[in-house]
């Protein structure tokens, strides 16, 4: 483990690269990473980063956000078959035809898309600011929001927005978390708080004692008195909530069918340190996006990025 990390760090400063690496990836690789966020920091970080070349450790669709916002820069994927359930439930013809069904709504998509639905997109959001982003829209505009049906639904009740048209999309992950298995927990440890994503289900958003981000859940969990704490996302997230809060104990919330105590995303778990270093030595796997996708999908990003909280 030790050389593979220090080859991958010779090879960074001969590159004059940056690692980017979602909280979902496996913790060595977010040791290695110069930067490890949510997808709304990981969207800023690619914008503003000097480096010649990024690696995106990560899933496909966040490569391709990098490639968007950063044309001139070589932008790598450890894994080009690292993709997305909820980017892949929303294919670019059947929303182009289902956006046409609503000419006068505006579409709000979020990122978990590939760079086709970003450029037909008039907006984007992430978990993180997607409440902003609906309620900078006038309240008599219609709004499409892609694609994923569980975080649209919690952002109209949040906000009281009825004319919102849901595209049915689901990450596989937050669909098949166990509600069950989370009141089992919960019976095991009653001090410890429920933070759950919006991706979630209905039920078990209803018994969460907290509803954010990845961002969200990590920063309650800094500010939350409780010692214990019921984690119902990814649990690549604990790699993370450990370091900067060792003095405290999350539990992964249970998947359906899960024998291991988690509910693993397993395109996130396909980076690897060997394919961080095999895309930074050969320079492979580098993510390329139509310059006319690319155009109109920046636009959309922007859009968000200019937004408020």
């Amino acid at each position: 483990m030790k050389n593979k990390i220090e080859k991958i760090k010779d090879l960074v400063k001969a590159k004059n690269a940056v690692i980017l690496a979602h909280y979902y990836t496996r913790p060595e690789v977010q040791q290695v990473a110069d930067f490890v966020g949510d997808s709304l920091a990981l969207s800023v970080e690619a914008a503003r980063t000097n480096a010649d070349a990024i690696v995106f450790a990560g899933v496909y669709f966040m490569a391709e956000t990098a490639k968007i916002l950063s044309p001139e820069k070589t932008v790598l994927i450890p894994d080009p078959e690292a993709g997305c359930s909820l980017a892949n439930s929303c294919p670019a013809t059947q929303f182009a035809a289902f956006r046409a069904e609503h000419p006068d709504a505006v579409v709000v998509s979020y990122v978990n898309t590939t760079a086709e639905i970003k450029a037909l997109t008039d907006v984007c959001c992430t978990s993180s600011n997607a409440l902003e982003v609906i309620r900078s829209i006038p309240e008599d505009k219609e709004i499409i929001f892609a694609p994923d049906r569980n975080l649209g639904s919690w952002l109209q009740k949040q906000t009281g927005r009825e004319n919102m048209i849901l595209w049915e999309g689901a990450c596989h992950v937050h669909e098949e978390f166990s509600l069950e298995g989370i009141l089992e927990l919960r019976k095991q440890h009653p001090e410890a708080p429920i933070l759950a994503h919006p991706e979630c289900k209905q039920p078990i958003l209803m018994v969460a004692d907290f509803v954010g981000s990845t961002a969200a859940i990590i920063a309650r969990a800094g500010v939350n008195p409780a010692t214990e704490f019921i984690v119902v996302t990814e649990p690549g997230i604990l790699h993370e909530m450990k370091r900067l809060y060792p003095q405290k104990t999350f539990y992964p919330a249970p998947g359906i069918d899960s024998t291991c105590g988690c509910n693993d995303c397993q395109y996130m778990k396909m980076v690897t340190l060997e394919k961080i270093a095999s895309a930074l030595e050969t320079g492979q796997s580098e993510v390329v996006v139509p310059e006319q996708t690319r155009k109109k999908a920046e636009k959309s990003i922007r859009g968000m990025l200019e937004i408020k909280s």
